[in-house]
């Protein structure tokens, strides 16, 4: 099935990345024959004639985050995202740019934005959707109500027909469109017969389509447009076939470029909240506030504000809420004048206010108060379609739009709807267009659930056609809407679409049976009465996800794990270097859940899943950042353990997963140790059998370890008045950097606090990391019965190491047996980083009296365990409290991750990871500016890239404690 030519370009026919491309971000799964990578324009017209030869459909893919199922297909998956990333021929004078299909919309933005301008349409996936999804879907977004919709915006499109020509589309004048209906050519023969189906069905054309006030329409092909252009409509628009590929799904073209309109960035915006008991009184408002000519009007509802309560990140963007309301409406105004605006924003409120509808509400003008605003908008899609229960509330039809003034009354038409069937739905998104998201809660996985979902779609259906609405907004026909397109337009206007299909592409080589000719809409489903799950042995209990079956289903596939660097997060640090599907959490997450499948399953010996998570780092940013807190860095140790059950343990995963085995040999002579690591003779060794890069050195030993140091040691500093504390030094705090576990002990006594020092070194975290859960559960267990009367005394319990210390706080509340979960609980509460504890109310305080860094800069860089589950706060606000001024790094994972670092097959993509942008802003700092990072692999990773020393803030702390000594 390889193409022959040498310069062809690449096709990828194994199974791991055939089941890689099997999903997007809707209901369906189909494992496609292939998978090709195109460069250029010539790839994609080598793809589509060497398809044409085997008579293999081809399905166009960017970043494959379409909900209506257009992405998935049984052929020839085109993946577009990976290279054709190029942005051209930016007219600034001209609002115009051209782009290739795999560029992100957030990208082309940060490239515009110098020039002050922006790309207006705005999907909630905008740091990962790319312009060609866009095209193909339509896409329109939070700002619609201005904007519109991405046909509002391709000016022109270069694309491969069906017969693998190329030929561009634009706008042309009369004299210019009678030159084209004379060609010779294919695109001369499309030119002819689309042309002739206007002119002899416009009426039928225009009667039958949704009503022209509905801005969002994605409903067919937009046979509707193209009767409103010249030479059908006196004074139209130019006619442009471009408009009518915008929402075709790639049945008809393959886009190699875009020529898109670009807009005046607005200098200035603010955000009205207006927060509501009743649902209708917020839909009966939207027609106000559409009425000031807003840049949006988005609606949240009570189902997804909740679900964010469950999600680390996303929990810390529900700061402007007042109680708990029914639903929220998100309302953008732009302007240039901010006096202007800031005045129409308190008019519009008293206007509200005089409507009495709705209970709370205020103008927003803090800039990241307003980002934290709309981050908390976007996740809405990822938290619903994450929520772990049979009633996944799947996609079918969320899609809708109706006049906006007809909008509360259909929504009480919906919930009829509701009620008949028993079930309920969320409401949220783009109100001030008249479409609200809207997603029923249904379990597929039952023939009775999929027999509702059916007769629910069919009828809103008849809802649509009722209301003359869209039955399509903007995420696409698909295979999930396509069915249903006779009952809301008709069989004459299905027949015109049909009809346009034969002329494009009559060998239906293209994205076949999406949009026309469909198959019945559960064909192919990802979840349904066919789907079990096979019941497996797992270390881990997954008490939160209801067991390791649902942990395996909830990646919805909406790929917030593709976002790059810039859009910032840590997630997936692997896929920003590489950029492969393999190595999102969405990828990986897809070949559990299908190797699984079944009724006895059994995947723990896969070679296709050991590769596909073979360069996660488990960072565990996906546990935050991904809106189903899909835990990987869990999902691969559970992994790794079955792995090493059937398989064997590795020795380099018996080296780096229990080091405190081999750890007091070495201290017995350190020197000799670090001299025997560092020696040409010692890195061969450890190369060849423990898998270390040679270009990485392991860390040295201390010439005495922190225990042995302070074994015997007084308290130093001020009487003990505020009681006891339990420090858990870890065992490389122990032996490799003690003077960090002495730093924080000195603090805690200048802080006034008795410090206990525990017996115990290891928390487990690297056994988890190599999956030895059988060792990483014997120590949870010891550790939990140890620390019990502890924690029972109300003593604080103090990691400096952030996954050793956290591991306690996440992992043990997972690896213990029941009986034992509600003392893991009382533990987990009694856990703190250092940074944690001095922020306690009572601590606090003392941080002001007893230090002072007088205002001295420090760069501040976090674990990714900590960001993930704690976040940046603890760290920046302590060493604010005493007087240093922190700034954020800004950059997401460091690339050690631990073992991940030393490894020879990682050790490359490591520092690729870190040259993302952590190596670039430590560089630029100036040479006597601090840093600050409190993990162990975090600071060696900084030194080893850069050369430069990175601090604990224990350490940081300390030395304020010596300027003050020396001062005296």
């Amino acid at each position: 099935m390889k193409p022959t030519a040498s310069n062809a370009p690449e096709i990828k026919t194994d199974i791991l990345t055939r089941r890689l491309y099997a999903n997007d971000a809707s209901m369906y799964e189909e494992i496609p024959q292939a998978v090709a990578f195109p460069r250029n324009a010539d790839d994609l017209q080598f793809l589509v004639r060497w398809a044409a030869d085997k008579k293999m459909p081809i399905t166009a893919r960017a970043a494959g985050t379409s909900l209506a199922g257009q992405t998935t297909g049984g052929g020839l998956i085109v993946d577009t995202s990976r290279y054709l990333t190029g942005i051209t021929d930016l007219d600034v004078d001209g609002h115009s740019i051209w782009v290739e299909p795999g560029v992100i919309r957030d990208s082309l933005n940060d490239f515009v934005a110098p020039f002050g301008l922006l790309y207006g349409p705005d999907t909630s996936t905008t740091n990962r959707c790319m312009i060609g999804g866009m095209i193909g879907n339509n896409s329109a977004g939070n700002f619609s109500v201005k904007y519109g919709s991405t046909r509002d915006h391709v000016i022109a499109l270069d694309t491969i027909l069906s017969d693998g020509s190329r030929v561009e589309f634009g706008p042309l004048s009369n004299d210019e469109l009678k030159l084209k209906l004379v060609l010779p050519t294919f695109e001369g023969a499309i030119y002819r017969d689309m042309v002739a189906i206007i002119q002899a069905h416009r009426d039928t054309i225009l009667d039958n389509s949704p009503h022209a006030q509905i801005k969002r329409r994605n409903t067919g092909y937009a046979l509707d447009r193209l009767c409103l252009m010249e030479p059908f409509e006196s004074g139209g628009e130019p006619f442009n076939l471009a408009k009518m590929l915008c929402g075709s799904e790639g049945t008809l073209a393959l886009t190699v470029k875009a020529k898109v309109n670009l807009e005046p960035l607005p200098r200035n915006n603010i955000l009205i909240i207006s927060q509501f008991e009743d649902l209708y009184e917020a839909l009966e408002l939207t027609a106000l506030c559409v009425q000031h000519k807003p840049a949006a009007v988005e609606l949240v509802d009570d189902v997804v504000l909740n679900a964010t309560k469950g999600n680390i990140a996303l929990s810390r963007n529900r700061f402007f809420l007042q109680g708990e309301p029914r639903c929220i409406l998100i309302t953008q105004l732009d302007g240039d004048d901010w006096d202007a605006l800031v005045a129409q924003g308190d008019a519009i409120i008293e206007e509200i206010r005089g409507t009495g509808k709705g209970y709370h509400h205020s103008v927003m003008t803090d800039p990241d108060e307003k980002r934290r605003v709309w981050d908390l908008r976007k996740a809405g899609l990822g938290l619903l379609m994450g929520l772990l229960t049979e009633n996944r509330s799947p996609e079918f039809v969320d899609d809708t739009a109706v006049r906006v003034d007809d909008l509360p009354n259909y929504i009480r038409d919906f919930e009829q709807i509701m009620h008949k069937y028993k079930t309920s739905s969320v409401y949220y998104a783009h109100a001030s267009v008249g479409e609200l998201h809207l997603r029923p809660s249904i379990n597929v996985k039952s023939q009775e659930g999929l027999d509702k979902m059916k007769a629910i779609a069919g009828e809103v259906a008849e809802l649509i056609r009722k209301y003359r609405g869209s039955f399509s907004g903007e995420h696409g026909d698909g295979r999930i809407r396509a069915p249903f397109l006779e009952q809301v337009l008709g069989r004459d206007m299905v027949a015109l679409f049909e009809r346009v299909k034969e002329i494009w592409d009559p060998e239906h080589l293209l994205n076949p049976n999406k949009i026309v000719f469909p198959q019945p809409m559960d064909t192919d489903l990802r979840f349904g009465p066919h789907y079990h799950m096979a019941k497996v042995d797992t270390v881990f209990k997954w008490r939160k996800e209801g067991g390791f079956d649902m942990a395996l289903e909830a990646c919805n596939g909406a790929g917030v794990c593709r976002k790059l660097v810039a859009s910032g997060g840590t997630m997936c640090p692997s896929y920003r270097a590489t950029f492969e599907e393999r190595d999102v959490t969405r990828g990986r997450a897809n070949i559990f859940r299908q190797l699984f499948a079944g009724e006895a399953a059994d995947a723990f010996g896969s070679e296709e899943l050991k590769d596909a998570l073979s360069l996660c780092l488990s960072c565990k940013a996906c546990k935050s950042e991904c809106p189903a807190n899909v835990d990987m860095a869990r999902m691969k140790a559970e992994f790794w353990h079955g792995y090493h059950q059937r398989k064997g343990v590795p020795m380099s995963h018996q080296f780096f997963g229990n080091p405190g085995a081999l750890y007091p040999m070495a201290m017995l002579t350190p020197g000799l140790s670090n001299a025997v690591a560092a020696s040409r003779l010692g890195k061969i060794v450890l190369q060849r059998i423990l898998g270390v890069h040679p270009k990485r050195s392991l860390p040295k030993f201390a010439s005495k370890s922190f225990r042995s140091t302070v074994r015997n040691e007084q308290i130093v500093g001020t009487t003990v008045f505020l009681g006891k504390v339990l420090l858990m030094v870890d065992l490389f705090n122990d032996v490799h950097d003690p003077e960090v576990a002495i730093a924080a002990k000195r603090v805690l006594e200048h802080m006034g606090f008795e410090v206990l020092v525990s017996d115990h070194a290891e928390a487990g975290r690297t056994h988890i990391s190599k999956g030895l859960l059988d060792k990483a559960k014997e120590i949870a267990d010891r550790n939990i019965h140890y620390l019990k009367s502890y924690a029972e005394q109300g003593i604080a319990i103090i990691g400096l190491e952030p996954s050793e210390i956290l591991t306690l706080r996440d992992e043990y509340l997972d690896l213990c047996d029941d009986g034992d979960l509600e003392t893991a609980q009382l533990v987990a509460q009694q856990s703190y980083m250092l940074e944690e504890f001095l922020l306690l109310e009572d601590n606090r305080a003392l941080l002001h009296q007893r230090f002072n860094a007088h205002g001295r800069a420090v760069m501040v860089h976090g674990h990714c365990h900590a960001k993930a589950l704690v976040g940046m706060t603890p760290m920046m606000e302590v060493l604010s409290e005493v007087g240093y001024l922190p700034t954020d790094s800004g950059a997401g994972c460091c690339g050690m991750a631990g073992s991940f670092g030393y490894e020879e097959d990682t050790y490359v993509l490591s520092m690729q990871v870190g040259e993302q942008s952590l190596f670039p802003a430590v560089r630029i700092l100036d040479q006597g500016m601090l840093i600050c990072a409190h993990g162990f692999s975090c600071r060696h990773q900084i030194a080893d890239g850069t050369g430069r020393k990175a601090e604990h803030p224990a350490v940081l702390l300390l030395a304020l404690i010596e300027d003050d000594e020396l001062r005296r």
